[in-house]
């Protein structure tokens, strides 16, 4: 089974010591989304987990004990870095600051291990197409020898992200083809291996690979580990991701991202952190008696394991 930290909150940055503490006691408990009252229990141990899969825009509050899931398990970090400011991300760290963490990051759990995410994608009159270029540009020279890959997606215009960015800009189909073109030059300009995340088209002759961004082959590539052939079903429409289980919780991340598509708004993240215990299993609040608990189902992808 692979565990997913990140999907639903930035547990890396806000929720640092809870997240420690759940890979330490061997065990999280996750709160269905949909269905509130069922809780799942999910075995955090060497024996029951494939892969951990980090998700975050600041691992510096990590850093000094990351080892002590390094140590155990296999791993595998995303690690977004935007052209954005503070406009628009406003708890996310500068670009300078951020590239330094990655670097500090990399030389911890080597470059094979890091994906540098430059998503969303999105237009508005300061991010324009020739900004994004430059910026990527500027950040590609600098972390070329500490990454694995780098993947981006195109902002999806979904209901929610009309009110909150009002500034922004349609991406006509012109403006992703000169996207395209211009990371895929950049990232062959300095040999990254480059992708697109989801479906947003196909730009394979700008050097760009279409794949999903959590594969069993680029986490079994990058731990040195043999996963069985096996169809990646993906999250969600249009991705081509393995499976995996997330023991986070939506609106409960503090970065403030205006595009992001985990938080119904930014005051109600803040109202839930109140709620949060690293103490406690759950990311928010405690086991409640109406609560019906599960065991989640962990068979491995691994093609010599215990449970296959």
């Amino acid at each position: 089974m692979i565990i997913n930290t990140g999907g639903r909150t930035d547990t890396v940055q806000y929720y640092t010591e809870w997240l420690l503490n759940r890979f330490s006691e061997g065990y999280a408990l996750s709160r269905n989304p949909l269905f509130p009252s069922k809780v799942t229990r999910y075995e955090l141990t060497p024996d029951t987990v494939d892969c951990v899969v980090f998700c975050s825009k600041n691992y510096k509050p990590i850093l000094p004990r990351l080892h002590e899931i390094t140590d155990r398990f296999n791993t595998y970090f995303h690690y977004t870095i935007t052209a954005y400011g503070k406009d628009i991300e406003p708890g996310v760290p500068g670009i300078e600051e951020s590239m330094e963490t990655l670097i500090k990051l990399s030389e911890l759990v080597g470059k094979q291990r890091i994906a540098w995410r430059y998503d969303p994608v999105l237009l508005t009159k300061e991010y324009t197409v020739q900004q994004h270029l430059e910026t990527f540009e500027r950040m590609a020279k600098v972390l070329s020898p500490y990454i694995d890959r780098c993947i981006f997606s195109f902002v999806e215009m979904y209901k929610k992200l009309e009110s909150n960015m009002p500034e922004l800009i349609l991406l006509s189909e012109e403006d992703k083809d000169a996207l395209a073109q211009g990371l895929g030059a950049i990232a062959n300009q300095y040999g990254i291996s480059i992708q697109t995340c989801g479906t947003n088209g196909d730009f394979t002759k700008y050097g760009i690979h279409a794949s999903g961004c959590m594969t069993l082959d680029i986490l079994g590539t990058a731990n040195g580990v043999a996963f069985k052939n096996l169809k990646h079903k993906g999250m969600r429409q249009g991705c081509h991701c393995i499976e995996s289980r997330d023991i986070g919780a939506y609106d409960t991340c503090l970065n403030g991202c205006k595009y992001c598509y985990a938080n119904t708004k930014p005051q109600k993240a803040r109202e839930n952190y109140r709620l949060h215990d690293p103490a406690s299993p759950l990311l928010l609040g405690s086991v409640k008696p109406e609560d019906i608990l599960i065991q989640g189902a962990q068979k491995s992808f691994q093609k010599e394991k215990r449970n296959d």
